[in-house]
């Protein structure tokens, strides 16, 4: 089993700079990429994200299963931006109308499953690599209950998500206007 890297906070917190300079550390690099270009602003952002990396980093276009890009490449180190883009990619595949939409219980659950499914499906391929993953993921509990169904299965879910991620990594790292304060830290021998 390799190591497993935390990073996560809020938007714009510095989370994948951080995330870039730590990977940075290795020679082979692959980046895992969760966005879907819907618009012209997610166009700009994927193009900003691009630029920021160097170009020998292989990059994989996984928004849907990002352990399969795992198994099926090997690499020194992988860095995943990001878990909670991965969530809503996952949940907007569900073709479900979100503005109208009052879920029940079953299918709320069925929804909550099928994230924790590709959650546990990254959990295990990170185990069976050698390689260091940096996890990047946005902290999305901290603020007010989402008024509306999706903005709320969303939170659940990325906050189950992070959870799962935390207790499996090595590190974890908490980004605050560009600072990283670490929540878990192993002791490495020197």
């Amino acid at each position: 089993m390799g190591k497993i890297t935390f990073i996560t906070g809020g938007a714009r917190s510095g989370k994948s700079y951080h995330a870039e300079q730590m990977a940075k550390r290795y020679r082979d690099v692959a980046y895992i990429a969760t966005g879907v270009v819907t618009d012209d602003e997610m166009k700009l952002r994927v193009e900003r994200h691009k630029q920021q990396r160097p170009a020998a980093w292989k990059t994989y276009e996984a928004p849907y299963d990002i352990a399969r890009v795992i198994h099926r490449s090997g690499h020194e180190a992988y860095l995943v931006d990001c878990i909670t883009v991965h969530i809503t990619n996952l949940l907007l595949q569900e073709k479900i109308d979100w503005d109208s939409a009052t879920l029940g219980l079953e299918e709320q659950k069925r929804l909550e499953e099928t994230v924790e499914k590709k959650i546990s499906e990254l959990l295990s391929a990170m185990e069976k690599s050698p390689a260091h993953f940096i996890i990047v993921s946005n902290e999305v509990g901290m603020g007010l209950v989402p008024a509306y169904s999706l903005g709320r299965i969303f939170r659940d879910a990325a906050g189950r998500a992070n959870r799962a991620i935390a207790a499996q990594a090595d590190e974890a790292y908490f980004s605050v206007s560009g600072i990283l304060i670490p929540l878990k830290k192993i002791q490495e021998e020197l």
